[in-house]
């Protein structure tokens, strides 16, 4: 196997025995296959589309597969098998309607070689032979690092803004023209050679597509659920029976919390969906009582103490230890070998889990933390925060945020959040703000000093509050008192770096290590034309940034 797609990825250039994530060599081949596979369907679908011919169910399986392949979603090689026999059904679908699209037209159909050519295999085991015979490396070897390395990027974002354009069509709001950039982007990376240039402006209009998707999410979140407001949110637990949610689905969540009215179950959040507590249209619902615990990488220790049922949606799942694998449950794309999964949001073995269980024996004393500070809450009140600016009060803005992780060095943004000056406001999102979202920060003048924005993909909401301000303040975003220091750790967040970067957001800090797949060359090119620098110490980037 060879994988670098993570920040964990082993010894900082690739898993090559066992992924750092928990992913076997054989779980590795698979999904490298599926991704070829998904080349294949754009090869036809993108060929197609300029005759005039679509399929929305093509549309969205190549959302669903690159999401599958993103890190700690699915680890079970029996689910990819059925992914990989779909994918072909699908592609050989459209190779079909794209053939008599030809004819009816009068046009010589292409001959296609490569992805459009693949036929699986009958077993599992020479499935995975396939894959072993398409691995990145093999790009590598191709290519070189640094090219392999550029074309890896694209596929990357690609892969984080499937699973946010999943997201949203899952909740009824979808672009056709996102669809089109995805099956050309997808056969694009299928050429015979490429140069650097062409692969970083294929990253950037990544980000630029991604924009279009986060804000379609935003949008599909805020008609469904509404804008989010300031909500206190409960950290301590509540007596009674127990439900945990984790990943990012809010779908899934207020599906759970329909199911479980009535039953004497309290629904908690997790990780990424602490910000659920902040939407209207899923508060409202007074058994989902609070927050459990803290960011993915510690569900081991957290699942193993929780009294109650776990349900994992989207990402961030990790091996199961034995001694709750009976109470744990996916839904969605998320899947391990051996784990029930959920299909059609029957929630019913989860809640029948959860009575099983013991529950907390007694209320904790009451802690809360706010969450609910999206564009619309902060931008509610820009006024009274322009005239803080203007007064010296509020001297500047920090967005410290993004995915966190279990690799050292981490503890950079605690310190980093804690060092910063008391006239400055801190905005966070994503699960790299558990570092410090459950520390005393206080106020300026009844502005909390920290806000959190919600999760990794309201960065949408990040951008359009930065972009308020900067409107209101008669400036572009590079020239206001705001400095973004990112963490990052899966390919929704290399999403989000093409979009910022797209958007030319210069002077950005990114840690705790820079990605594997950007080798020296093209860092040189975002170094020169964005300023983007690798974190250091708390001390040198403030006094960097602050003089």
């Amino acid at each position: 196997m060879f994988c670098y797609q993570c920040e964990q990825t082993a010894g900082g250039t690739g898993c090559t025995n066992l992924g750092v994530c928990g992913k076997d060599p054989e779980t590795a081949a698979l999904q490298d296959l599926l991704v070829y596979a998904t080349q294949g369907i754009a090869m036809f679908a993108r060929r197609a589309r300029e005759l005039g011919v679509k399929d929305r169910e093509a549309d969205v399986f190549v959302l669903e597969a690159l999401f599958s392949t993103v890190t700690n979603v699915d680890f079970d090689p029996e689910r990819l098998q059925t992914y990989l026999n779909r994918a072909y059904e699908i592609k050989e679908r459209l190779k079909h309607l794209y053939l008599e699209a030809c004819r009816e037209q009068g046009k010589t159909p292409e001959s296609l070689s490569g992805p459009a050519q693949w036929v699986p295999a009958e077993s599992l085991g020479e499935l995975i032979r396939q894959g072993e015979e398409v691995t990145l490396k093999r790009d590598i070897e191709r290519f070189g690092e640094t090219v392999a390395g550029a074309k890896h990027l694209v596929l990357y974002g690609l892969k984080g803004m499937a699973a946010y354009a999943d997201h949203a069509q899952i909740l009824g709001v979808e672009d056709d023209d996102v669809y089109a950039f995805f099956h050309r982007t997808l056969d694009f990376l299928t050429r015979e050679n490429f140069t650097l240039e062409e692969l970083l402006t294929t990253a950037l209009k990544v980000g630029e597509y991604n924009l279009r998707v986060m804000e379609l999410l935003d949008r599909a979140h805020t008609t469904t659920y509404g804008h989010p407001v300031p909500t206190p949110v409960r950290v301590t637990p509540v007596k009674g029976k127990a439900i945990v949610v984790s990943g990012h689905d809010l779908k899934d969540l207020e599906e759970l919390l329909k199911q479980t009215e009535g039953t004497g179950i309290n629904v908690y959040t997790h990780g990424e969906m602490l910000p659920a507590h902040g939407y209207p249209g899923l508060k409202k619902y007074p058994h989902l009582v609070g927050n459990y615990g803290s960011a993915w990488q510690n569900q081991q220790k957290e699942f193993d103490v929780f009294p109650g049922a776990i349900l994992m949606t989207t990402n961030c799942l990790q091996k199961p230890r034995e001694s709750y694998k009976h109470r744990i449950f996916t839904s969605g794309l998320v899947a391990w070998p051996g784990v029930v999964h959920i299909r059609n949001r029957d929630f019913s073995p989860v809640i029948e889990a959860a009575l099983r269980e013991e529950g907390f024996p007694e209320d904790e004393p009451e802690r809360t933390i706010l969450v609910g500070f999206a564009r619309n809450a902060v931008l509610s009140v820009a006024d009274r925060v322009l005239d803080l600016v203007r007064q010296g009060k509020i001297r500047h803005f920090f967005l410290i945020g993004g995915c966190d992780g279990a690799k050292p060095g981490r503890n950079y943004y605690t310190q980093f959040a804690q060092a910063v000056p008391q006239d400055a406001i801190i905005l966070t999102l994503a699960c790299g703000k558990y570092r410090f979202n459950k520390l005393e920060f206080g106020t300026i003048e009844g502005i909390p000093r920290l806000l959190d924005v919600g999760q990794c993909n309201d960065a949408y909401s990040a951008i359009q509050i930065a972009l308020g301000l900067a409107q209101a303040l008669n400036t572009d975003v590079n020239s206001l008192p705001l400095s973004l220091i990112l963490s990052w750790y899966e390919q929704k967040a290399v999403a989000i770096l093409l979009t910022l970067l797209h958007l030319g957001i210069k002077n950005m800090r990114l840690g705790p290590s820079m990605p594997a797949f950007v080798k020296e060359p093209v860092y040189k090119v975002l170094k020169e034309q964005f300023n983007l620098v690798p974190i250091t110490t708390p001390e040198e980037d403030l006094k960097a940034i602050l003089g």
